[in-house]
């Protein structure tokens, strides 16, 4: 039996990951191959899941910690994958305050799983709005601790792709780029868009490359990097809206919250890594995003459709308190129900800070 090529898409919250596996899914799969993805949260309710699915793709998910705390699950994740179809490719989405990779996922998946899998070079996406302050020597509204994840990941990268170019002007493309080759200076440092597609032949390219061996392990500092991840406020939630008098727009409802929630959020200066937003009903999905104060709240997936009911997913990453994080987006569904004139149900909601990060495995040496 052939090997599968187990590829992974990293990067800091709100960096544009699904998007790309979305985007790179649809590519292989347009070329005749059979794809699998799978996802990963700190929390249960992954909007990006949901998202995935709703266009098509065969997703499975590892939820309830990062996939090096969860190798176990994220090897039989993937053979489940294998016993429905034999993929050819199977896309990983990592959490977005995840790294040291390398050393817990894809060396253990080397080492153990070499005769089941081709590992395709670790791809890690640069996300704009906090890379030109963190790499210039700020934080980007997270503590120094969490602006360490950032670059820890970068760092490790075999492929680093500054994302989201559409929303760069030629100028910011270029400034980008020269804090990333200062930083990083010996990195393949590509330019993408997930939404037009652009630079998106010369990703493929890279992940159809067998990663170059490292001479040395990342050196990383564990007890910064939980510090980094325990700076951060995570919120999983979900409610049912309904209306019996009028339908609405499952569109406007979804930027709407956002909206709403962006502004308690920025109020309370609480910097998102992102806060997405999920509507389905009747077959039908909308999803808002928001990724930093200053970037607006963009629809990125269009329902286009009136509907009597929904179910909404919120997706929350902040720097702050969770149980603030918690009653802010209470706050916000509530006020947004009263202005739209819908009644609204709480569902399941999750909110805490993630735990210090305890691989399976660390495997500091190359595998042959």
């Amino acid at each position: 039996m052939s090997k599968t090529r187990f590829l992974m898409i990293g990067g800091f919250l709100g960096a544009g990951k699904t998007t790309a596996i979305a985007r790179l899914a649809q590519h292989y799969t347009n070329g005749g191959l059979r794809v699998g993805i799978v996802t990963n949260d700190q929390a249960f309710g992954l909007v990006d899941t949901h998202a995935l699915r709703a266009q098509g793709f065969d997703v499975s998910e590892v939820p309830g910690a990062c996939f090096c705390c969860k190798f176990n699950e994220l090897v039989e994740t993937a053979a489940l994958l294998g016993v429905r179809h034999q993929p050819d490719i199977i896309l990983t989405e990592p959490v977005g305050s995840c790294t040291d990779l390398v050393a817990t996922v894809l060396q253990p998946l080397k080492y153990l799983f070499g005769d089941r899998y081709s590992l395709g070079p670790l791809a890690v996406l640069c996300k704009p709005d906090h890379g030109r302050k963190i790499l210039g020597g700020g934080t980007g509204g997270f503590s120094p601790q969490a602006a360490y994840i950032f670059a820890k990941q970068l760092e490790e990268a075999d492929v680093v792709v500054l994302n989201k170019i559409d929303r760069l002007s030629v100028t910011e493309q270029h400034e980008l780029r020269a804090l990333l080759t200062k930083r990083f200076p010996k990195k393949q440092i590509l330019a993408t868009s997930g939404v037009t597609g652009a630079g998106y032949a010369d990703l493929i390219a890279a992940l159809a490359t067998d990663p170059v061996p490292k001479d040395q392990p990342l050196e990383i500092d564990y007890e910064t990097y939980a510090a980094g991840e325990a700076a951060l406020g995570w919120l999983n939630a979900s409610a049912q809206f309904t209306s019996t008098a009028n339908n609405w727009s499952l569109d406007a409802l979804v930027v709407e919250l956002a909206s709403n929630f962006c502004e308690l959020l920025s109020a309370a200066d609480m910097e998102p890594g992102h806060v997405k937003v999920l509507a389905s009903a009747d077959g039908a999905t909308a999803v808002a995003n928001w990724v930093a104060t200053e970037a607006p709240v963009e629809l990125s997936v269009a329902a286009k459709t009136d509907v009597f009911a929904a179910n909404v997913l919120v997706n929350g990453r902040v720097h702050g308190n969770p149980d603030e994080l918690a009653e802010l987006a209470r706050q916000s569904i509530a006020t947004v129900a009263r202005r739209l004139k819908l009644d609204c149900r709480l569902a399941d909601w999750q909110h805490f800070r993630p735990g210090a990060p305890k691989p399976v495995h660390r495997y500091t040496t190359p595998a042959g």
